[in-house]
């Protein structure tokens, strides 16, 4: 069993109700995310591959694009621009097409923080 991982990087805003610290969180502001899609399988015999890296990439190219310089509580269907709902929505868009999706992450590096997502099949 092989696992592969790829990652982009995509840059947004947000605003964010919480119990906590809610002045800042409400107002407009913004991250840098970094998020990590990892495919797992065992390679196909004719190409030695798990998962083609072109469709791959094409498809976490459509999701950054969606992503990279917007204004995420803007975003039909991603919900309070959480790390959580991030790391679904954009299993959500890739799934579809590249079927061994083992799980996707998304990494605020500066800080230090990570949610990962292994698809509704997991929680079950």
């Amino acid at each position: 069993m092989f696992e592969l991982s790829k990652q982009f990087r995509f840059d947004a805003a947000h605003t964010l109700e919480r119990s906590i610290d809610t002045e800042s969180s409400r107002r407009i502001h913004g991250h840098s995310y970094r998020a990590e899609v990892t495919v797992r399988g065992r390679p196909d015999p004719f190409t030695g591959m798990i998962v083609d890296l072109g469709l791959l990439e094409r498809s976490m190219e459509d999701a950054r694009d969606a992503l990279d310089h917007r204004f995420l509580d803007e975003i039909n269907d991603l919900g309070p621009a959480t790390m959580e709902n991030l790391s679904r929505w954009i299993w959500d868009r890739l799934h579809p097409v590249v079927h061994n999706l083992h799980r996707v992450s998304v990494h605020r590096d500066s800080n230090g923080e990570t949610c990962s997502y292994w698809g509704e099949e997991a929680s079950a």
